[in-house]
Parts: C-alpha cells; sequence; structure tokens
C-alpha cells in the first residue's frame, strides 16, 4: 500500500499531529489545578515534541539506515535518513518514562502529606 503523492505529506501530517499534542499538554498543565491532570500534561507535552523531532529526522524517498546489499556504500549519505533523531528520541522517550515516574512518586508523596492533589493545597510552597 502507498500513500498518495498528491495532498499533505506523512511527515506534515506528523509535523502538525505533534505540535497539536504539545499544545494541549501545555494547555492541561497551565489550566489545571489536580497535580495528576498536570502530569498527565506534562506526557502529552513531551510525547508531542517527540513527534516533531520524528518529523522533523524524516526524509521522503530514504531507506532505513541499514548497510547490506540493497544500500552502496558509496551512495549510503544520499540513500539512507540520518539515524541521530531516531536515536536522540528513543533517548528521550526513556528519559521522559523516568520522569513521569518521578512526578507520579512525589505525586503519591503529595497526597499522603496533604491528603489532597490539588495544588491550592501545598500550603508549603507558598511564600
Amino acid at each position: 500500500m502507498s500513500l498518495p503523492t498528491d495532498g499533505i505529506s506523512l511527515p506534515t501530517i506528523v509535523l502538525g499531529s505533534g505540535l497539536l499534542v504539545v499544545l494541549i499538554g501545555l494547555w492541561g498543565m497551565m489550566s489545571r489545578r489536580n497535580i495528576i491532570q498536570v502530569i498527565i500534561g506534562f506526557s502529552l507535552t513531551d510525547t508531542g515534541i517527540h513527534m516533531l523531532m520524528v518529523a522533523v529526522g524524516y526524509l521522503n524517498g530514504r531507506t532505513a539506515p541499514i548497510l547490506d546489499a540493497a544500500v552502496d556504500r558509496a551512495h549510503a549519505a544520499e540513500t539512507v535518513v540520518d539515524p541521530i533523531p531516531s536515536a536522540l528520541v528513543l533517548t528521550a522517550i526513556v528519559i521522559g518514562l523516568g520522569v513521569t515516574a518521578l512526578m507520579l512518586s512525589y505525586a503519591i508523596q503529595i497526597y499522603k502529606r496533604n491528603g489532597s492533589l490539588s495544588v491550592d493545597d501545598c500550603s508549603e510552597l507558598k511564600g
């Protein structure tokens, strides 16, 4: 199955979707008072940034960066996709997962201490 050549390209769709997910995540972080909802907004922003990085690193008409019989070593730079953006996204996904787990553990501790997940009930943060 091939994608149609006329109309919007796949990287453009991923880029637009990633930007939309980033904006939804930022809205969720800024407009919510529940700590769990803020963490979900952060995770959405993180995922949207990953989508943007993948869309920027994609090049039409190129193959995976695997040197084998199908890819000539002399012309590999012109025929394969740069693997660095993909590697950065994989690293960012792992880091984002760790940060999300840390935020959730902090949310559990805040709930144990205050009995609430509302940002307004965290009086020790107010000066």
